[in-house]
């Protein structure tokens, strides 16, 4: 599974860069408000030309903004041309469904848009996807990633069933479940799916049986077991922010046997790994 960074902020990026495990990077309108927002007085074209460059072999997504079919088109020819030959690593983020309400009359312009872009030789990763049917269609009009999103689909659940939680709580896998009066158990869902884990199982489940090669981008990961659980779950590629991948390095025991380690080195030992070759 690949390891991208959900991250527009250069400096995070260069230090996972250094970790030598980095495959990506994507972007949105929001994480790079932030990054601007930290580095100050900077042109945000110059900006985001750096990233490209550093990120050189690794693809970058860029969102667009635009909420019909013409702004889409529009937008997502402007930052594949402006900004694909500096490194050649552009994919153009478009949103399954860009309506803003739950009921409105353009609800197709992100697939259309996806289709003629892709049509036109513009890769695409799809973003702001929450169900199977959904990557299924994007896939099909030829996004080359599709980005179901992990997290945000937990609190979905949640917040259909008045759960309190923080972002940060644990979702399991297999879902939330609960005793109804007098013996029944139910398993709170969102229309089958049952958690953020089990949307991104269920999507990789139809991209096998059905012989398709859009990538899966597991995106909103919150912590390090939900990385792992999408890892199993089947996903190509999972996209973390900063402090994910950190708390990923991390556990008590590690550190204890750190402790150890160094406690217990010998001054021979040390002088051996002191002289030069």
């Amino acid at each position: 599974m690949k390891l991208f960074i959900d991250s527009a902020d250069i400096d995070e990026i260069k230090e996972v860069l250094s970790y030598g495990i980095l495959d990506g990077v994507t972007t949105n309108p929001s994480l790079i408000k932030e990054a601007l927002k930290k580095h100050g007085n900077v042109d945000t074209e110059s900006y985001i030309k750096e990233i490209l460059k550093i990120c050189k072999g690794k693809s970058v997504s860029l969102e667009v903004v635009g909420i019909n079919y013409e702004e889409m088109i529009i937008e997502g020819k402007i930052l594949f041309k402006k900004f694909n030959k500096i490194a050649k690593n552009v994919y153009i983020k478009i949103p399954v469904n860009p309506c803003l309400e739950k009921s409105c009359s353009n609800e197709s312009d992100g697939i259309r848009a996806i289709k003629t872009l892709s049509k036109s030789g513009i890769r695409i990763n799809c973003t702001l996807i929450f169900t199977p049917e959904q990557a299924l269609i994007a896939a099909k009009a030829g996004a080359k990633i599709v980005s179901p999103f992990a997290g945000r689909e937990d609190d979905y659940i949640r917040e259909l069933n008045r759960i309190k939680f923080k972002k940060e709580d644990y979702f399991p896998r297999e879902g939330i479940k609960k005793i109804v009066f007098p013996s029944t158990l139910k398993v709170f869902h969102d229309n089958g799916i049952v958690s953020g884990v089990d949307l991104i199982k269920k999507c990789a489940e139809i991209f096998r049986k059905q012989k398709i090669k859009s990538l899966i981008l597991a995106a909103s990961i919150r912590s390090p077991r939900q990385f792992r659980e999408v890892a199993e779950a089947g996903a190509d590629i999972a996209t973390l922010p900063l402090s994910v991948i950190k708390k990923i390095l991390e556990h008590r025991k590690t550190a204890e046997g750190m402790r150890k380690f160094t406690r217990d080195v010998v001054p021979e030992y040390r002088n051996i790994l002191k002289k030069k070759q």
